[in-house]
């Protein structure tokens, strides 16, 4: 069985900015190009489920006119990404370091941005999506985001917890890049 999870295009947000949860614009042109570039990579009749976040979801309303095969589309709210509290909207070196490596000691359950998800919190409500899908039996897409493909990752790997940071998958994850997980 079969998970593609495709990351959202490229967003307007400039380099360095934290954008977590926030729903940050896509240019309806790169949305385009990367609906076009994943819409052959994906097997016929799949069901396609996207983060309730524009970013996605405009990609996958993209993907479904390309490929009117597709089932239904269908948001999920567990696969958007990290909420990162009072973080969001910053740029990440305008954030208090201080923050960050009381994040990064207690990784498992400090909140991100004081008020946003733990890690903890994070890998436990992807995890539900990740077992809905598994318990359905049948192949899927995910249009998403780089933290939840990571997530999906440990999932698979049957990691349900990470105390350390140095645990999290550093891999990068390019805009509109699809990745596969088989199980």
């Amino acid at each position: 069985m079969k998970l593609l999870l495709v990351r959202h295009a490229r967003t307007t947000a400039i380099d360095g900015y934290c954008y977590g949860r926030t729903d940050v614009s896509v240019l309806p042109e790169v949305t385009r190009a990367v609906a076009e570039s994943v819409a052959p990579l994906l097997p016929e009749g799949v069901p396609l489920t996207c983060s309730p976040l524009s970013r996605c979801s405009d990609l996958a309303r993209s993907i479904t006119e390309l490929r009117p095969d597709l089932r239904v589309l269908q948001t999920d709210p567990r696969i958007a990404e990290m909420d990162l509290g009072d973080w969001e909207t910053q740029l990440w070196s305008a954030i208090d370091p201080a923050e960050l490596d009381a994040w990064t000691r207690d990784f498992a359950e400090t909140r991100a941005g004081r008020s946003g998800e733990s890690t903890r919190q994070f890998l436990l409500r992807v995890g539900e999506a990740f077992d809905t899908w598994r318990a359905g039996g049948r192949d899927a897409v995910w249009i998403t985001h780089a933290g939840v493909i990571r997530a999906a990752w440990l999932l698979r790997d049957g990691i349900r917890a990470i105390e350390r940071s140095d645990q999290w998958p550093a891999q990068p994850i390019a805009f509109g890049e699809c990745v596969t997980i088989e199980v």
